[in-house]
């Protein structure tokens, strides 16, 4: 086992990953920026090593400087967590030839699954269903001949894309070239790559994602699936497990599915296989592969009882998986919900210092933060504050249970989206089990508790963005952010 590790990371993923670590007899340090000089990761690591100012692509997305604080703390490996640099094959090879283990899978594996088109391919070789669409990229000439064999409504993705970016939704003939032309601008700002392809639009789909984890000796198993079809412009909010919607043989199906794509392509670590679930939740398609811990891991760890993180470390460090897939049990049903500074009412982000900090707590609540009284919500980075999970014997009873967490959770002086869980959560759609990733969408067209000067400015905002959606780069939510204010202020 390591005998220090360095969280190439921040947040309340490096704090999580820093109390494995601990747990487990490993010193942990940290890399940080000018703007994180206070944060709770850096109070918490044993060793910590400034590396830039506040923009993440002159401090954590800086591969050079994250490995040169790894050697400066003389670290054994290095912990990504998810986001930054964490699906980065370019970062995998400088960490490896420095003489550091990188706690995730192959830089290779990581390129191939990276691409989408690629990662598609493999799918289809190793028998997982994908969604009609293209073979591979295509150009601008071949589209509209490829958009109509596959069928309206469509999706433009860019190849190289994640996290929701470059994507458009195609509902005729008549929207193709400005959602193409869209698609490929932001892309190319976002991954330095224009290359798209087009696939089918599912209508009321699911999405149902599969844990994964492979050793270094050809071992891999799953630890069952996640429903995250609780969603705003491909942000998650919700996720929980198991998912209700589907059918014992329909997960059995699922699995095997997950499994077969990673022990193909020689997959080691902890990974994730996602796909859709179209609506009569029996048939299911490969949507891409994330190669790294999930946000959503805590939920898949209340309900087996596994460290995925302890399991990443030990993976990492050469050792065999110690269960078979016959071993692992799941029990009970477990939710998340994700703790972000934005405004219920219109998503749009907050800032501010917290003033009061009251945590749930209790049996089978477990909260992962980065909050602590006095702590600033800075505009630089990615806003997740904070998840909630909570684990009951089964899915009412923990719906039952992460409510009452969400009305003991105080978080003062930011304004934050719990009034917003809590609504969807009473959400009969999501009480039955009966939603698809546009349940979000719906709940807000009306949104509940926005009135007055706020809801005019949200309004006004959001018809400002779709009048410039085809920009090649949208603005960044703070920057949102700050034009709603300008907006109240105005209307004062």
């Amino acid at each position: 086992m390591f005998s220090k590790v360095l969280i190439a990371n921040r947040g309340e993923i490096a704090c999580r990953i820093i109390r494995t670590c601990h747990a487990l007899g490993i010193k942990a340090a940290v890399v940080y920026s000018e703007a994180d000089s206070k944060a709770l990761h850096v109070k918490m690591a044993d060793e910590a090593v400034e590396i830039g100012p506040p923009a993440p692509r002159e401090s954590y997305l800086k591969i050079e400087a994250v490995v040169k604080a790894a050697l400066k703390v003389k670290a054994d490996a290095i912990h990504p967590g998810y986001g930054f640099l964490s699906e980065n094959a370019g970062f995998v090879e400088a960490v490896e030839k420095a003489g550091i283990t990188f706690v995730g899978p192959s830089a290779q594996v990581i390129a191939q699954m990276g691409d989408k088109v690629s990662a598609r391919r493999l799918a289809q070789e190793h028998g997982v269903p994908v969604i009609p669409g293209t073979e591979g990229a295509i150009d601008d000439a071949e589209a509209e001949a490829a958009a109509a064999d596959i069928g309206y409504p469509i999706m433009v993705k860019a190849a190289d894309g994640g996290g929701g970016m470059g994507i458009r939704v195609v509902s005729g003939p008549a929207e193709l070239a400005d959602a193409i032309a869209s698609a490929r601008s932001q892309a190319e700002s976002a991954f330095g790559s224009s290359r798209i392809y087009l696939e089918r639009r599912l209508i009321d789909a699911s999405h149902v994602e599969v844990q994964v984890l492979g050793d270094k000796h050809g071992n891999v198993v799953h630890l069952f699936e996640r429903d995250c079809s609780v969603q705003r412009r491909n942000q998650k909010v919700i996720e929980e497990t198991p998912c209700a919607k589907i059918s014992p043989e329909t997960r059995e199906e699922m699995t095997a599915a997950a499994v077969r794509l990673a022990k193909g392509v020689g997959y080691s670590n902890a990974g994730t296989v996602e796909f859709l679930l179209d609506g009569d939740h029996e048939h299911f398609y490969f949507l891409e592969m994330n190669t790294r811990l999930q946000v959503e891991h805590p939920i898949t760890e209340m309900v087996t009882g596994i460290d995925l993180v302890e399991l990443q470390l030990r993976v990492a460090a050469g050792e065999a998986l110690p269960f078979a897939q016959d071993e692992i049990e799941a029990r009970g049903a477990a939710i998340e919900a994700r703790i972000y500074p934005e405004d219920p009412a219109s998503m749009l982000p907050t800032a501010g210092r917290v003033k009061t900090l009251t945590e749930p707590s209790g049996y089978d609540v477990r909260v992962d933060s980065a909050l602590y009284r006095g702590y600033d919500v800075l505009p630089h980075y990615e806003p997740l504050m904070a998840k909630l999970i909570v684990h009951g014997k089964d899915r009412d009873a923990a719906i039952a249970r992460l409510q009452k967490a969400l009305d003991d959770y105080v978080i003062e002086g930011v304004v934050t989206n719990i009034p917003l869980v809590s609504r969807v959560l009473a959400r009969r759609r999501f009480t039955s089990a009966a939603y698809a990733t546009g349940l979000l969408d719906e709940m807000l067209e009306q949104p509940a508790g926005a009135t007055g000067k706020e809801h005019i400015a949200a309004i006004a905002l959001a018809i400002a963005l779709r009048q410039n959606e085809a920009l090649s780069e949208m603005p960044s939510k703070w920057k949102m952010h700050g034009r709603r204010a300008s907006m109240v202020n105005r209307l004062s």
